[in-house]
This record gives C-alpha cells, structure tokens and sequence, in this order.
C-alpha cells in the first residue's frame, strides 16, 4: 500500500462511525513483575508500552497507571481470591477508555500492533497478567449528580486514588439483578459523604483468539461486573472508616465478591514507589 493510499485510508476511518466521548469500553489490566524486574518493568511499560501499545491507538483516548504499594496490597481481600492468587498479586494496574461502539475496531489494531512489538522484542516477558479484560460499560453512578467531573474525565482528573473491585455472579440474570440493585441502590447510598466521587461499572468481553500467548482467555464473561471506584483521598487516609466492608457490597444474595483492591496513581517518568512494592 502506498503512503497516499494509506492516508487516504485513515480520512475515510475518521469521516464514519462513532466518535463520541462516552467511555463505551475500557481496558483494565492488573500486572505483576517478576521479583528483581520492578524496575526494569516499570521503565518498560512508562517509556514505551503506555504509549505504543496502548495511548498510539485508534480510539484509545484516555489511561492512567495506578500502583498497589505493599500497604497497600495488605487492604486487599477477600483473602482467597478467584481473581488474584494470592491476592497481593499485581502490585500495577493500567486503566484506558475507548470511545463507544468502537470496540471491533481498537481490537484489529491492538492485535496487530501487539503482534509487530512481540516480533521486535519491545514486549517485557518478566511479569504475569493477573487481570486482564476488555470491558464493556454498563453504568457510572456519580456522588454528587450532575457536579464534578464525568466518567470521561475520570482517567485525567487527578484523583488520588482508586479501588478495583470484582463480582461474581452465579449467572447472566443474577448479574443483570445485581447490576441493578447497585445502580439503583448500594452505589448511591455508599458513596453518599464518602471520599468516592464516583463508580464506573463494567462487564468483562472476551479477548480475540489471536491474542497473545501471555494473557489468558477472559473468565466471567456471562457472570462478572468490575467496579473501579475513583477516590478524592488517599486509600490509606480513609480505607477503615469507608471501605473496609467493601467485600460485602451486594449483600448476601448479590455475589460473591472476588477482589477489592485499592491503588494511588504512579507518578509518570518515575520510579517512585518501586521500593515499596515488596
């Protein structure tokens, strides 16, 4: 193909299809590094990965980095986890929307791309995926209504904080039940005069099956929600008081909470808390 024609390609991508600003999907991916390759992983995913396998995308349009220091990963639970084993495990977790209805689209080309930075050694192999999925959005349910920033905004706006939370379901109606007791109830009433300004629901989707090797097919497609909570607060100021009872959100028919993990953002072009993650 030749440089004309690929331009001309791009003109005619850009001048169909959705282009919204709706945060209509989203990656979310837990990461650990293989002990003694912290730093060497941390380089890695700042100076290059963030950007080439990620922010460079089409439709890709916001991310942040957020890390789990070891006091931080001792808030985590339910100590027995079907999401992380054990559950300190993934100490940095990535976060990026993709605009709606543009999901297919970002896939064909996060494949290919992932696949020229394998082939040219630009993937760090020392780590393990701990929780990697595509999302679809369900719902955001915001503290003070229709004040503040919006779910777009959330990945820009320096929160200080933010909860990962996973839920199974025994089945597609149960979840659907759970998804509405939360946006019709719970979420309201949890974030009401809590550092939270918001929550953002999610439901896992498959990854494709020419996906890398290294990341493991999606589990709970049919049965899971994920939660990301973004914190006006430092976890650590206001875990006890807020959060702590995070593991029995739903109540006893709502779930099996699987994960809740509390992270504060990294600081780009550093190595800032790499030696507090062990």
């Amino acid at each position: 193909m030749s440089e004309e024609t690929r331009s001309e390609t791009y003109a005619e991508l850009a001048s169909v299809g959705p282009y919204g600003v709706r945060p209509g999907h989203a990656l979310i991916t837990m990461v650990e590094p293989h002990p003694g390759h912290e730093y060497a992983y941390n380089r890695w995913y700042e100076d290059d990965h963030y950007y080439a396998g990620a922010m460079a995308m089409p439709w890709m349009y916001a991310g942040r980095r957020w890390v789990a220091t070891r006091e931080l990963q001792d808030l985590r639970g339910p100590e027995k986890s079907a999401v992380a084993r054990p559950v300190t495990a993934g100490c940095y977790l990535s976060t990026y929307w993709i605009t709606e209805g543009r999901y297919d689209d970002h896939m064909k080309w996060t494949v290919g791309i992932n696949r020229r930075l394998n082939r040219d050694a630009r993937v760090h192999q020392e780590r393990t995926h701990v929780f990697t999925a595509f999302q679809d959005h369900e719902t955001t349910v915001y503290r003070d209504g229709a004040a503040g920033p919006r779910d777009f905004h959330a990945l820009d706006h320096p929160y200080a904080g933010l909860i990962l939370q996973v839920i199974d379901t025994e089945g597609p109606e149960e979840r659907a039940a759970l998804l509405e007791r939360l946006r019709a109830g719970e979420l309201p009433r949890r974030l009401a005069g809590s550092p939270a300004a918001m929550v953002t629901v999610f439901r896992p989707t498959p990854l494709p099956g020419d996906r890398m090797t290294y990341v493991k097919q999606v589990e709970g497609v049919d049965t899971r929600l994920t939660l990301l909570w973004f914190l006006e607060r430092d976890p650590r100021e206001c875990w006890t008081e807020h959060f702590a009872d995070l593991e029995s959100l739903g109540g006893p028919e709502g779930g099996r909470v699987e994960l809740v993990a509390p992270f504060i953002p990294t600081i780009p072009g550093t190595d800032r808390y790499v030696d507090q993650l062990r």
